[in-house]
């Protein structure tokens, strides 16, 4: 039976911030998918704020997810986001184990630090843990930061020529994924976005670096990938359309004068999405 595509995304919920499953549910949605959040955590606001609520999920995500085995759901995809312990690495692996199979695509953004630095709730136990997922990946998005740390490269000297970005996505393509991109390198006044492809050339999607950081910049990112690999389209050419979004968007947000961790104002730019899917 024909069913209009789906995915299921794991990933925190938070009600103020544009992040997490709040950025990717309806920008999925729009690109005519049906986006199934599986919820690891629920935040009034996300942990770049001074103070917010939060819940945690990790006792609920496998009866939750089992209920979902037990309606014999199935999925195009699968895509994970911020995982807040070692515990829901596990839970992952278990939803894996259920719902993965040879024709759906796993997307995996292992959310860990930034700038050389890992964010406060990641251990080092953690760090070792997330190297579990990228088996199941067949696309990661890691920055560099996280590329170096799932290696175990210092990020310090990290060889970051064309030659040095190669090599280290062919090491992590040895761990599981094909289709690779390491996100967010700082140039000046350029960002740059390097894809690998297994059995292809490397190619690099440049695009103007326009203010500060925003929060959930990366959900965004990895949200537009992901829909547009699951509508078939090739893989650089997604990489391209989330990051030219991204670059129209951040223009837009600056213009509206959007405190950084208030995220990217994308919803003016929605019916762009579902008219391009």
């Amino acid at each position: 039976m024909k069913r209009q595509k789906r995915v299921a995304v794991i990933n925190d919920i938070t009600g103020f911030g544009r992040c997490s499953i709040a950025a990717a549910l309806p920008i999925i949605s729009a690109m005519k998918i049906q986006c199934c959040p599986l919820p690891t955590a629920i935040l009034s606001a996300h942990t770049g704020f001074p103070n917010y609520i939060l819940r945690d999920f990790t006792q609920d995500m496998k009866p939750y997810m089992e209920h979902w085995k037990s309606q014999m759901l199935e999925f195009d995809g699968i895509g994970t986001g911020f995982l807040g312990s070692k515990e829901q690495i596990g839970e992952v692996i278990h939803f894996f184990d259920l719902f993965k199979t040879e024709d759906n695509l796993v997307l995996v953004d292992p959310v860990m630090g930034d700038y050389g630095k890992l964010y406060s709730s990641y251990t080092e136990e953690m760090c070792e843990e997330m190297k579990k997922l990228i088996p199941y990946a067949d696309i990661l998005t890691p920055n560099l930061t996280e590329a170096c740390r799932l290696l175990d490269i210092p990020y310090e000297t990290a060889d970051t020529s064309e030659e040095g970005l190669h090599q280290i996505c062919e090491r992590l393509s040895e761990m599981g994924p094909d289709k690779i991109v390491i996100t967010g390198l700082q140039g000046d006044e350029i960002i740059t976005n390097y894809v690998y492809e297994k059995g292809k050339e490397t190619r690099k999607v440049l695009v103007d670096k326009i203010g500060k950081d925003r929060s959930g910049t990366g959900d965004v990112f990895s949200s537009v990938l992901f829909g547009d690999v699951i509508n078939g389209k090739e893989f650089y050419d997604a990489a391209s359309h989330a990051a030219e979004f991204i670059t129209k968007v951040i223009r837009y947000t600056v213009k509206l004068h959007t405190p950084e961790h208030y995220g990217l104002c994308f919803e003016r730019y929605l019916y762009e999405l579902g008219q391009e899917s």
